[in-house]
């Protein structure tokens, strides 16, 4: 009997109680008897266990030795028991099950819940991983200007040469924890508006032009080619700060590692199209290229294809992460494809503003 919010108990037999009260839960619920056999579950613990059959034995559904241990302690006698099992297929999932005790006409039973906790047992290990990382990164460069600290005002005290090689050392290592910060702070930033979609009509193409003008000389001085395809206008609803952050990291990626490969010389492509929906925008080199297994982690926080040459080039390992934000923001797709000795491509496909394209 499905739950219709209204539940007269003079008029409902206990069973049909219990399958109502269930069914308002939201997560896979099911009731047993004194003997472990199905009185009845609701109906995502039978989309979770396709086996289940009221009346029949809950072994016959679930054989994870851990939850019918559980669930044997409890109609014994013992208080509620938590336990956690990990499904594997067809998804990888972690549930936190509950079995707690419970009467049916005055006979001990038991009510055994799964709760999903597998998002937050991610979030968890995100956020261990990034403090982690973020300790980490800032160790180096900390534990480096104490260093010089220490030699300047010892044996270094009065040796000029030592003191200007140092100092340009100390700075090097404070602007790499500058920019570390300066990252943190817009991904944090981005994030906290993650839910709320830009409106405002922006050019795409005056903010890759930008871009482009600005580092121009970082380009030039890597010896890059850069050519660029686009029309006139290409209006999205953003906000324009993101996207001249998305667009000079996937710019400055290129220039920082689209180059190397001996066979041509080092140029990016640069192209944004009007689609009847979409504005793509997609940076092209013709690099050294990236393995196809690095592909599918480039945009998690600090991770690095090659860490020493990211750092070496000023990278924080938090460019295409920002990317990933900006791009989910905006409502769009971030598309990655590489082929080692051939290049990588970076397209970002965002929703267009019709009625300034037009």
């Amino acid at each position: 009997m499905p739950f219709n919010g209204d539940i007269d108990a003079q008029k409902t037999s206990p069973k049909e109680l219990i399958d109502q009260l269930i069914a308002a839960l939201p997560d896979p619920v099911l009731v047993l008897d004194g003997r472990a056999n199905v009185v009845t579950a609701n109906q995502p613990a039978r989309g979770l266990f396709s086996g289940l059959r009221d009346d029949e034995a809950l072994v016959f559904a679930i054989r994870v030795p851990s939850i019918l241990d559980a669930v044997t302690l409890v109609l014994a006698g013992a208080e509620r028991q938590i336990v956690e099992w990990h499904e594997r297929t067809p998804v990888e999932r972690l549930f936190e099950v509950f079995i707690a005790p419970y009467k049916i006409n005055d006979q001990r039973a038991a009510v055994v819940e799964f709760r999903d906790i597998t998002e937050a047992r991610r979030v968890e290990r995100m956020r261990v991983n990034f403090i982690a990382n973020v300790s980490h990164e800032l160790r180096t460069p900390l534990t480096s200007l104490l260093g010089f600290v220490e030699t300047l005002q010892g044996p270094a005290r009065d040796d000029i040469d030592a003191r200007r090689k140092f100092l340009g050392i100390m700075g090097e290592q404070a602007r790499r924890m500058a920019r570390l910060v300066d990252d943190l702070m817009a991904l944090s930033h981005i994030e906290l508006k993650e839910h709320l979609r830009p409106q405002a009509p922006i050019d795409l193409v005056s903010i890759v032009r930008h871009t482009l003008d600005t580092l121009e000389p970082a380009a030039k001085e890597a010896g890059f080619s850069i050519k660029i395809e686009s029309p006139a206008q290409a209006f999205v609803s953003g906000d324009r700060d993101e996207l001249i952050r998305l667009a000079e990291n996937l710019i400055k990626n290129a220039i920082k590692y689209g180059g190397g490969n001996a066979n041509e010389p080092a140029a990016i492509l640069i192209q944004i199209i009007v689609l009847k929906a979409d504005v793509v925008f997609m940076v092209r080199d013709n690099g050294l290229g990236i393995a196809k297994e690095h592909l599918p982690r480039l945009t998690e926080r600090f991770y690095r294809v090659d860490t020493p040459v990211s750092r070496a080039r000023g990278g924080t390992g938090l460019g295409l992460a920002i990317v990933k934000h900006i791009v989910a923001r905006h409502r769009g797709k971030l598309e990655i494809e590489s082929q080692m000795g051939l290049g990588s491509t970076f397209r970002v496909i965002i929703p267009s503003t019709l009625e300034t394209n037009n």
